[in-house]
């Protein structure tokens, strides 16, 4: 009866790590967010309107619909060592998403421990969508060889002058995230010192939030 019951349980287990990978190794699929080949420009001219209301002294803010925030995160981040396009950040804002300094891949099952430089300087590509006020992050990212996706889905804010997020739900490849490890995962990246300071949002910021899906960013 005892071997006949280690001979259950140990495939149980076999079993299960299987289809754990499996999940992790089936990449889901990317939002889809319309590309617009004139969303640059205006983005661009939404921050300038944006710097002549500051300079006027009236209140200042800026709407980011997904086609724009996924078309100024295409042309400013260096994706798998690719040079950013020459379109700069506008003034105050930052272009490296917030919770690119997590580590995905502690979720892997016998991940041998990837540095974080390893993962950032792999990743492939980078999509934003934004429902109601929740704001959907999708990563594809180099794995020893293999595409893996990551996607965390939460609540965007400002807090004591931080930028601050929220996880709701999150996945790694097609196999759901426990909301435990979500949490400790961003509160060890809100934590470090290091990713403190590059969630630090500049004195002319108020607020970053997602509304009615879209970005806002309030100035004071």
């Amino acid at each position: 009866m005892f071997k006949t019951l280690y001979r259950i349980l140990s495939w149980s287990s076999m079993a299960g790590l299987v289809l754990t990978l499996a999940l992790v190794l089936r990449k889901s699929p990317p939002p889809d967010v319309p590309y617009d080949p004139n969303a640059a420009s205006r983005i661009e001219q939404k921050f300038a309107a944006a710097d002549q209301a500051k300079a006027a002294g009236q209140p200042a803010s800026v709407q980011l619909d997904p086609t724009e925030l996924n078309s100024y995160l295409s042309q400013n981040l260096d994706i798998q060592g690719e040079q950013p396009a020459s379109v700069a950040p506008p003034a105050g804002v930052s272009a490296q998403p917030a919770g690119t300094d997590a580590n995905p891949v502690a979720a892997v099952p016998g991940a041998d421990g990837a540095t974080l430089e390893e993962v950032q300087s792999s990743v492939k590509d980078v999509k934003v969508d934004m429902d109601g006020v929740i704001v959907k992050a999708y990563v594809v990212f180099d794995y020893h060889g293999k595409d893996l996706s990551l996607e965390l889905d939460g609540h965007l804010g400002a807090q004591d002058g931080y930028l601050k997020f929220e996880p709701v739900s999150g996945k790694l490849g097609s196999l759901p995230l426990p909301q435990s490890t979500l949490d400790a995962a961003v509160a060890k990246m809100m934590s470090s010192a290091e990713n403190r300071e590059k969630l630090k949002l500049p004195d002319d910021i108020n607020d970053i939030k997602v509304e009615n899906g879209q970005a806002v960013v309030s100035y004071k």
